[in-house]
């Protein structure tokens, strides 16, 4: 694990995380059907995804939340995040780019624990949100 850079002296509300970006591609659907077991054809053989109706394979929800959650940790710090939930919003598509948006909603103390509940969405870059949620992370102090 890395070392510590936010502590909970330093957040206030409305402060973003970095915004970080990714273009997704077909073979992060193929990588990833392969690391997760998801082989549900939608996401990897352009021919059955159109006869389903679809323009083109498209992205599992999942890994756009692995996306987001990695933005995430990368702001919080690794084992500081107590709660993660989204709402799928939109299909993700190849050649999208896609960016995670991270802002403080609130900071509070519960339980002896400094906590900062935080809104997350990730983008394409028509600004179509993909995925809508917050999380929550247990921040160290400095004292």
């Amino acid at each position: 694990m890395g070392e510590q850079k936010l502590f909970f002296e330093d957040v206030a509300i409305g402060d973003e995380a970095p915004v970080t970006t990714h273009t997704l591609t077909r073979t992060d659907l193929v990588k990833y059907a392969g690391a997760s077991g998801d082989f549900n054809p939608m996401h990897h053989d352009e021919v059955a995804a159109q006869a389903a109706g679809q323009p083109s394979v498209f992205g599992h929800g999942m890994y756009s939340m692995g996306l987001l959650g990695s933005a995430l940790t990368d702001y919080v710090g690794v084992g500081n995040i107590t709660r993660y939930q989204v709402r799928f919003a939109r299909q993700t598509w190849p050649d999208e780019v896609l960016s995670t948006k991270i802002v403080v909603t609130g900071t509070r103390e519960d339980g002896g624990q400094q906590l900062v509940d935080l809104s997350v969405t990730l983008s394409n870059a028509d600004g179509e949100d993909k995925l809508v949620g917050e999380a929550t992370a247990a921040l160290p102090t400095k004292a």
